[in-house]
């Protein structure tokens, strides 16, 4: 418990939380300093039948601990553990190098950790080159990193000031813009989508080079976030075969 405190008041450090988190993190090069569960042999039976790949590291990082004492809400699956987060420079760097082999997702204040996380899980499905914030909400948030499934070691994720933004034409999602099923999206697009609540902020709107908009049938509101950036992937075509 010692142990775990100490690593988790680094601001550098970020939970993971249950096993699914802990399997993508470490699949994907994550720096895992502790890994607890209340019935570590339950967890290396998890990782032997659903992620051999990383069994060996699960065996060796699992220790025996009370989560019940270390987090408000125990996953179902009772492993939590806590990996070093990537530093911003390299990130950065990815995010601005060219040429892009995936276009960027981005997402002008958004309001709500599930969906956030929702969206990081649908880009490093999908092979996007990131997925870039503005605003107050922290993409690395456990609640976040939590609903990514511990995706965002997958992809680039940062939170980012309008002229911050990686090079690129902007392709902003809005009821107005030209029909989708009419364009073809560049691999070095960065794909805009509004808030929730109040769509594309207008500095934003101001700044981009195209107004996409979505088939929707009349009288239907609007789609939820992360539907529309999975359609909107979908049509940028994923990753190549």
């Amino acid at each position: 418990m010692r142990e775990w405190a100490e690593c988790a008041g680094r601001d550098d450090v970020v939970l993971l939380d249950g096993f699914h988190a802990l399997k993508h993190a470490l699949r994907f090069g994550a720096e895992v300093l502790l890994v607890v569960a209340e019935e570590p042999e339950g967890v290396r039976a998890l990782a032997a039948g659903l992620a051999p790949d990383v069994e060996e590291a699960v065996a060796r990082l699992v220790r025996p601990g009370s989560l019940k004492e270390l987090l408000p809400r125990v996953h179902p699956t009772g492993v939590a553990a806590l990996a070093v987060r990537p530093g911003r420079d390299a990130g950065r760097a990815a995010l601005a190098r060219t040429p892009r082999p995936a276009p960027i997702v981005l997402l002008d204040n958004p309001r709500n950790l599930g969906n956030v996380g929702a969206v990081v899980r649908l880009a490093a499905g999908f092979g996007a080159t990131g997925v870039v914030t503005r605003g107050d909400l922290d993409p690395w948030h456990p609640n976040v990193v939590r609903a990514g499934a511990g995706l965002h070691y997958a992809t680039t994720v940062d939170r980012l000031e309008l002229e911050e933004l990686p090079p690129g034409p902007v392709y902003a999602l809005d009821p107005e813009g030209e029909d989708i099923r009419a364009l073809t999206l560049p691999d070095d697009a960065l794909l805009a989508f509004g808030s929730e609540r109040h769509g594309i902020s207008p500095e934003l709107r101001a700044r981009a080079d195209h107004l996409v908009s979505l088939p929707m049938r009349p009288q239907v509101s609007s789609y939820n976030l992360a539907t529309s950036v999975a359609m909107t992937l979908f049509h940028w075509g994923g990753p190549r075969p």
